[in-house]
């Protein structure tokens, strides 16, 4: 359901949620709030996210140790697919989100299948497969390199409340598309479907635009743009200008990692 908090008269439940509710069997002496480093959309997945909060406990109860709060938290969050897997004690001048030096989001692509219900099932919701079965993958390439770099990503943005006060500047330090496994995918060769990663490290992004260069991107290994597009895409720096229903689906995307 996305990973911000969402209010009570909200049907979906973000993932900060479960964790503040979670970290509020800590018993501390003020409500516990999370700030998380990066603001996954509903229906995309975290391999590894990070969060800091402030815990104050009554007077003279000792401080809890990093081992205690991940047991404490994970025995909480036990029904939900979210887990703690590390914690650390860090300086108070540190934030998850404004203090990260790049984060790492992998999506993840399916070629082979003419029907969506080609899909495994073991893989549902964790990839795209895109209509028309293959993709030609060095065109993909080349056209990836043209998002290398620092750029104004105007038009790989969709638009919402934080659009006015963000620069549309943003680098891109790294764009990799390259094969990859499926979940058990080794004992369904036969069927010929291929799996592949594009990988995408920035400082940070911009609202849904891994899933905007992503849709570009597989438009390229469709035919339907060319290399060159990309180039024209980011230069006329509009958001209306990226081509109507190209954008990847949240399904594919995961964020894997940020370095601190």
């Amino acid at each position: 359901s996305g990973v911000m908090e969402t209010s009570n008269d909200q049907s979906i439940v973000g993932v900060q949620n479960y964790l503040e509710k979670a970290a509020q069997n800590l018993k501390p002496v003020v409500p516990i709030k999370f700030h998380i480093s990066s603001r996954t959309d509903t229906g995309v997945h975290a391999l590894c996210n990070s969060a800091h909060f402030d815990i104050q406990r009554a007077p003279g109860k000792p401080a809890f140790n990093e081992k205690q709060l991940i047991s404490c938290l994970n025995y909480h969050l036990r029904p939900e697919p979210i887990r703690i897997l590390n914690a650390y004690r860090v300086a108070s001048s540190f934030h998850a989100r404004f203090s990260a030096l790049s984060r790492t989001y992998i999506y993840r692509l399916l070629m082979g299948c003419s029907h969506h219900s080609e899909i495994p099932v073991f893989e549902r919701d964790l990839c795209w497969a895109p209509a028309g079965g293959h993709l030609n993958v060095p065109a993909m390439q080349d056209a990836a390199q043209f998002l290398l770099g620092t750029h104004d990503f105007s038009t790989f943005r969709s638009l919402n409340s934080e659009t006015p006060f963000q620069s549309p500047v943003r680098t891109i330090l790294q764009v990799d598309i390259r094969p990859s496994s499926g979940f058990l995918s080794h004992h369904y060769e036969h069927r010929g479907l291929e799996f592949w990663e594009l990988k995408f490290i920035s400082r940070s992004f911009l609202y849904r635009q891994v899933r905007r260069m992503v849709g570009a991107l597989v438009a390229v290994g469709q035919g339907k743009l060319t290399p060159r597009h990309i180039k024209e895409l980011l230069e006329i720096k509009d958001s209306r200008a990226f081509p109507p229903n190209a954008m990847a689906p949240p399904s594919g995307l995961f964020l894997k990692s940020v370095e601190y």
